[in-house]
């Protein structure tokens, strides 16, 4: 299976797979009329096993790694530089970043893109690398509220940028599949600070360039 390949040996990783493929074949010893052992069943405990190595490979990630090779931003700014200062440096987005994570209270999937802005003050990160910081906390049990923020948080801990803005929207299949049943519906979150959060034009002109001023 293509999921086999996605593994990375570690310690403990043989004890942790067994204890989710008898997780899960218990799962299916649960289902009424459902008959574990059948054919098309056998295989699917550690199948699951084995995605679940790729699907919540955010764990085994570290946003230092990711954000941790930088590149001069093309301005210096002494100590006395100003936010309007700084935000002459110019506004880097990354837009429409897909991600697919798993709600925390159902383990069901919720889908959708994500749109980062920031504003540097000294230093830049290569883009595919704030791609991968969405990869990083996305693969992982979430709510999409600490999604948005802890990406936000990484940018700032880790480039010290003059401001951050991250925007989420998001598809929740505990609220398409099951309970309310309302497929279509969309959730938005965002997390703003620096000069995004004190500048109303930077903020502005941020979320047109996302798109959401429309």
């Amino acid at each position: 299976m293509y999921a086999d390949k996605q593994i990375i040996p570690r310690e403990g990783l043989e004890d942790q797979l067994a204890k989710r493929k008898e997780a899960i074949k218990m799962l299916l010893e649960t289902l009424p009329g459902e008959d574990a052992e059948r054919e098309g069943l056998l295989e699917t405990p550690k199948r699951v096993a084995n995605m679940y190595e790729e699907i919540f490979g955010g764990y085994e990630m570290n946003p230092a790694d990711i954000l941790s090779k930088t590149f001069d931003a093309g301005k210096m700014h002494d100590e006395e530089c100003t936010d309007v200062d700084i935000y002459a440096n110019g506004i880097v987005i990354v837009k429409n970043i897909p991600f697919f994570s798993h709600c925390e209270h159902h383990m069901v999937p919720f889908v959708g893109k994500v749109n980062i802005a920031y504003v540097a003050k000294e230093r830049v990160v290569g883009l595919s690398k704030l791609a991968r910081l969405v990869e990083c906390y996305a693969r992982r049990l979430q709510i999409q509220e600490r999604l948005t923020n802890q990406i936000a948080d990484a940018i700032i801990e880790y480039l010290d940028p003059a401001g951050v803005m991250v925007t989420v929207e998001a598809e929740h299949l505990c609220m398409t599949m099951r309970g309310v049943k309302k497929p279509g519906a969309k959730t938005v979150t965002s997390a703003v600070s620096g000069c995004f959060a004190d500048n109303a034009a930077a903020r502005n002109e941020a979320l047109t360039l996302m798109g959401a001023n429309k």
